[in-house]
């Protein structure tokens, strides 16, 4: 039974893998600026915990609608691994060995919007300069800056995750 939520989670987790990508790819092919939106990380959050949870469900159903807190969260996180992995991976090749030039054009891009932002909410003009400094100073698409980010996001699909394996798990009945 094991093996079926694995496989289960595998396959959703290169489907997401995919989906993430696409975005990535389409993004820097026909629109960068995507890249300096807020709204697109609350819709990647949304898509990777929707396809993780969707993931989580088809292994219930795959065991006969029962399934073990441990299966359900199995399930959901290999999902979440596999395709935030891929994702990632995509985002490096692209904007690190492919395009460091469109790197570079989001970075700017997004100092850009940041400081727009902080001038609505009326920051003071010292505090903006520490902000430009520092984005400046990011390697934002780097490795290490990319493994990081994506570790910090694990720890936030862990918890999500966690809370909702709760309403998946279904025990058989001990009678």
């Amino acid at each position: 039974m094991e093996k079926s939520v694995k496989s289960t989670a595998i396959t959703q987790g290169l489907i997401l893998g995919v989906i993430l990508s696409l975005i990535t790819v389409i993004g820097y092919v026909a629109y960068q600026d995507i890249f300096t939106q807020w709204w697109l990380l609350l819709v990647l959050l949304g898509i990777t915990i929707t396809i993780g949870i969707i993931s989580a469900i088809k292994s219930r159903k795959l065991l006969g609608g029962y399934i073990s807190y441990k299966s359900a969260f199995t399930s959901y996180f290999l999902t979440i691994v596999i395709g935030t992995l891929i994702s990632m991976v995509v985002g490096i090749l692209i904007f690190t060995v492919i395009d460091t030039g469109a790197a570079e054009s989001i970075k700017e891009r997004s100092i850009e919007v940041t400081v727009q932002m902080m001038e609505r909410f009326g920051a003071p003009q010292e505090t903006i300069d520490e902000t430009i400094t520092k984005m400046e100073e990011q390697n934002t698409f780097g490795v290490a800056t990319q493994l990081k980010n994506w570790a910090g996001g694990m720890v936030f699909y862990i918890i999500v995750g966690l809370l909702a394996c709760l309403a998946i798990r279904k025990n058989e009945p001990l009678y």
